[in-house]
């Protein structure tokens, strides 16, 4: 690799004499080698261009699912690394959803060894019980060992007290992080959808806030009693943004992270019953959107997530009650926050997270090595299939307006565009 990033305009707030300014960014071997307002590079070097070229150190996203091993026809590893390059992440927390369900170390290596020649840099999350069942711990220890940066049973609540409160003393032991979807399943019952006026209207039955928030503060409450490290992936209402405040006031290491649908959608669109918003948690109503954005601005709300999860068309396609949840992202999460957030607030929320991983973070300084996320902030656009790259096409975001793409990553002295 030997590139030169031709007047660039660096977004990075950590470093005040790049910050907003145009330069030239030389890169050979994966290195950068100069930062300059003006380069003349006298070897042969490939020059990038771009009317309105932006870059930051490379984005993160703490929640994406594939389908690979066992869902192939969903999206393999290979495409949907090549789609979190081309949507400008360059490191991805890759979710235990799929078959068999990674609850070993054999399963983790399988994960690592699968994307080890990636731009893209995947971290595999095992499961926290196995087979994600509920039932006894999984091999938590060994997987943190194989490369595992944390636990989760993907959309999956741990209805056993006890279980919750010894997963988080062990996982104290070796410093391990335990993710716990927030949902009681008795109080969410059969409902599919927000419980509110829009489902009444609808006649869906519907999930009220409170089996989040029960679910979330019985966690909260065994974090401090046990110690360990929790994280609380994808909140939906106000009053989870309101339980997440106090747990931090008291000092407990808890982190939490929100979907970036639901900081822009509410239930308002499921009036067109269309499966395509179906998604778990489900979108709730304007007044926990906004809870939600204001939680994320003051600090509370930790980092969002695409929730990135490819369903084929006969998972989605069909009868509301039966559709599938999930949605697809990676590709519309930077036109989206973009759209709702100033430039330095998305990039902010974009690069945020790596360190609750253990993930180190890139550093935009010359003689460090490159991991570059490449984007133009001011084109507008409407998103539509075209700009899907996911095997899969089953987004939320369909149609909706958007300001800003990424253009491509410089990883892994790879430049995927």
């Amino acid at each position: 690799m030997n590139i030169l990033l031709k007047s660039a305009t660096i977004v990075d707030s950590s470093n005040p004499d790049y910050h907003l300014k145009k330069w030239d960014i030389h890169i050979k071997d994966g290195t950068i080698k100069d930062i300059a307002p003006t380069l003349q590079i006298r070897e042969k070097v490939e020059v990038i261009e771009h009317d309105n070229l932006h870059v930051s150190i490379g984005w993160l996203d703490t929640g994406v699912s594939f389908g690979e091993p066992g869902y192939e026809e969903r999206e393999t590893i290979a495409n949907g690394l090549s789609t979190a390059a081309k949507s400008g992440f360059t490191d991805i927390i890759h979710n235990p959803n799929t078959l068999p369900i990674p609850d070993s170390s054999s399963d983790i290596v399988f994960l690592k060894t699968a994307a080890k020649d990636s731009a893209v840099n995947l971290y595999p999350l095992g499961a926290l019980t196995t087979q994600s069942d509920g039932e006894s711990l999984a091999e938590l220890y060994d997987m943190k060992s194989a490369g595992a940066v944390g636990f989760y049973d993907y959309k999956r609540p741990i209805g056993n007290p006890n279980l919750m409160k010894v997963a988080l003393q062990y996982a104290h032991n070796f410093n391990g992080l335990i993710h716990s979807f927030p949902m009681d399943k008795q109080i969410a019952g059969k409902g599919i959808v927000n419980e509110g006026e829009v489902s009444t209207k609808l006649g869906l039955k519907g999930i009220p806030n409170m089996a989040e928030e029960l679910n979330l503060a019985r966690d909260l409450f065994i974090l401090e009693y046990t110690g360990g490290k929790l994280h609380v992936p994808t909140i939906s209402t106000e009053k989870s943004v309101q339980l997440i405040w106090e747990a931090k006031d008291k000092g407990l290491d808890v982190s939490c992270s929100v979907a970036i649908h639901n900081l822009c959608l509410t239930d308002e669109v499921l009036t067109s019953f269309d499966s395509r918003h179906k998604v778990m948690p489900p979108l709730r109503t304007n007044k926990d959107r906004e809870a939600l954005i204001k939680g994320l601005k003051e600090g509370v709300i930790d980092f969002v997530t695409t929730d990135h999860r490819p369903l084929d068309i006969e998972l989605k396609r069909i009868e509301f009650d039966n559709a599938s949840n999930g949605t697809i992202g990676l590709e519309s999460a930077f036109g989206a926050l973009n759209t709702l957030f100033d430039l330095e607030t998305t990039i902010a929320l974009l690069t945020k997270g790596r360190e609750r991983y253990g993930i180190s973070q890139p550093i935009l300084k010359i003689g460090e090595e490159a991991v570059l996320t490449l984007f133009d902030p001011d084109i507008e656009y409407t998103f539509t299939e075209e700009d899907i790259i996911s095997s899969s096409k089953n987004s939320a975001f369909l149609d909706i307006k958007m300001r800003g793409r990424a253009l491509g990553i410089i990883g892994n002295n790879q430049y995927i565009h």
